[in-house]
């Protein structure tokens, strides 16, 4: 079977009624809780930007406190699993303002919470590509905001070199 394309589905959407537009997105909801919070952080989202980012913050600083730091390994596997919870949320938004401050969050945790310490190669690999992230998108918003952002991405390479220079 070959899917239709998203803009002939959007051409098919425009055709149905409200309530069969909340019916179709309630069904939608109840398939994977991604879609649920999706539709959750969009629709609740649409007066306070922030609101999703709090949220998603909270919700990757709880998976920091309960990480296991018993050893590298069970670091590298807790610092992998938050980070792929960070990739998910980062696809339910296309502000790369906020996108920016998540990766930045994500990198201060690692930091904060003794990940860096253990000086593990998966563990300084991930942040590395965090911050290269970081770099892709701060080149892709206007030059008021790239100066801003700069001085993040600058702190966070600062935590680097001092972990490297530890070693």
């Amino acid at each position: 079977m070959k899917l239709p394309s998203l803009a002939q589905i959007k051409k098919e959407l425009s055709h149905l009624s409200e309530d069969d537009l909340i019916a179709l997105l309630m069904d939608t909801a109840k398939f994977t809780t991604d879609n649920k919070q999706f539709l959750f952080f969009k629709v609740y989202g649409r007066e306070n930007p922030g609101f999703f980012q709090e949220m998603v913050e909270e919700e990757l600083q709880q998976a920091f406190e309960n990480a296991n730091l018993d050893h590298a390994h069970f670091a590298k596997k807790s610092a992998q699993a938050i980070r792929r919870k960070l990739n998910k949320y980062l696809k339910f938004t296309k502000d790369k303002t906020i996108q920016i401050e998540l990766i930045g969050f994500f990198c201060r945790g690692l930091k904060e919470n003794g990940y860096l310490d253990f000086k593990h190669p998966v563990i300084g690999n991930l942040y590395q590509l965090q911050l290269n992230k970081i770099q892709k998108l701060i080149s892709g918003l206007h030059e008021d905001l790239q100066y801003d952002y700069q001085s993040v991405l600058e702190e966070l390479m600062d935590i680097e070199y001092q972990v490297r220079s530890t070693k």
